[in-house]
């Protein structure tokens, strides 16, 4: 099963994406290099599977992204920013359960 509700974010698409009306994003700043990130990648897949027609999860590579990360004050990763209608509206940092990323997205949607 292909999924389509996870897409790579850039400066390019970074404001279109976050600004979806109707869905949920969840922008996962991350780096290769980071084994925290690699580890709740899974999770977030799962997320991305459990609610395809209401959650985006957007991947934005700090290393390659590097002005966004510094636009948005990424200190620690992973860092998860919730984005509704267009706004920040929450964010996660580090490392979490399933059952905190899973909560987040009941919260909002």
């Amino acid at each position: 099963m292909e999924i389509t509700n996870i897409i790579t974010l850039d400066s390019g698409n970074f404001n279109d994406v976050t600004s979806s009306e109707g869905v949920l994003i969840m922008v996962d700043f991350w780096a290769q290099w980071c084994a925290p990130c690699r580890a709740i990648a899974p999770m977030l897949k799962k997320l991305a599977e459990e609610y395809p027609d209401k959650l985006i999860i957007g991947k934005l590579n700090i290393d390659e992204q590097g002005e966004l990360a510094i636009k948005f004050g990424i200190s620690s990763i992973p860092t998860i920013h919730i984005y509704k209608g267009g706004v920040m509206v929450d964010s996660l940092v580090g490392s979490r359960p399933y059952q905190d990323f899973k909560a987040i997205v009941e919260r909002y949607i």
